[in-house]
């Protein structure tokens, strides 16, 4: 089931199964990538309550371990509707006896779109309803279309700086870092620039990063509350992901321990945390 948001500038479309936003349309046109099973079979996965895999795919909590998937479970669950205008729709998830198996924590995770002009506006609210302290990690995992030869393509920095990509090793962070050259603030995109998985960011200063065809922005998407960026695509892939996250994946060397994860969030009995992105299409 799909719900459709619009208003005089936009139209998006959330699939209720992960709260996934699979279209974002102005003028007719989507610039979210469409599904082609021979590449991927997302669009916008929601990544919660962990980003990224486990080292040997568990995690450690109170002397117990619990097995999760890569990027969680969220992507794959039917979120209820709970709010719905025309320009604006709330989905929202809500611990299960299926979901303390694998993740013993009592939450909610509510995600709001809401559209303003040529704006989609993404917010997670993530709330723990435990006299426990909660640990989570979240994140987006957009595609937006690439229409053609991606090198006609680059990704325009807010900032100049020097980037460093730390490695990922069978989804684990290995360890080694590569520098990413940007020209000023500009990185060139090309298949090369992905072949060992995706470009990590761990302490870049970017908010936002403006996607552009032939030196034209295309869209801008920002997340000046997500301290970790990802970008990823694969070889001949017709998108390319912007991803804001909260959290990344273990490394080689992780302990396990839930409370000693890398990025990992924590919150307070009964309390309640938001975080927002954006993306601004020109």
């Amino acid at each position: 089931m799909k719900t459709t948001i619009q208003n005089q500038f936009l139209k998006a479309k959330i699939n209720h199964k992960g709260a996934e936003l699979v279209s974002v349309e102005k003028a007719g046109k989507n610039f979210i990538w469409e599904i082609g099973e021979n590449f991927w079979d997302k669009t916008s996965p929601v990544l919660f309550p962990i980003i990224g895999g486990l080292k040997d795919d568990f995690y450690e909590y109170e002397n117990k371990k619990y097995q999760l998937p890569r990027h969680g479970f969220a992507r794959e669950c039917d979120f209820e509707l709970i709010a719905k205008a025309d320009d604006s729709a709330v989905f929202s998830l809500k611990y299960s006896e299926e979901t303390l198996k694998v993740y013993p924590f009592e939450f909610t995770l509510n995600i709001e779109y809401y559209l303003i002009q040529n704006q989609i506006f993404v917010k997670y609210t993530v709330s723990n309803a435990s006299s426990d302290r909660m640990y989570y990690s979240i994140g987006a995992h957009p595609a937006f279309s690439v229409n053609g030869n991606i090198e006609d393509y680059a990704l325009e920095f807010d900032r100049e700086e020097n980037l460093t990509s730390h490695q990922l090793e069978n989804n684990l962070f290995s360890g080694e870092t590569r520098e990413v050259v940007l020209e000023g603030r500009i990185l060139p995109l090309n298949y090369s620039l992905f072949e060992n998985d995706a470009i990590v960011l761990k302490d870049s200063a970017t908010s936002s990063l403006t996607l552009l065809k032939d030196k034209s922005p295309q869209l801008k998407v920002s997340f000046p509350d997500f301290p970790f960026l990802g970008i990823w695509t694969k070889k001949d892939a017709p998108f390319i992901c912007i991803e804001p996250w909260l959290g990344i994946a273990d490394s080689h060397h992780s302990t396990g321990k839930i409370e000693e994860k890398e990025g990992i969030q924590v919150l307070e009995p009964y309390a309640a945390q938001s975080f927002e992105w954006n993306v601004e299409i020109f």
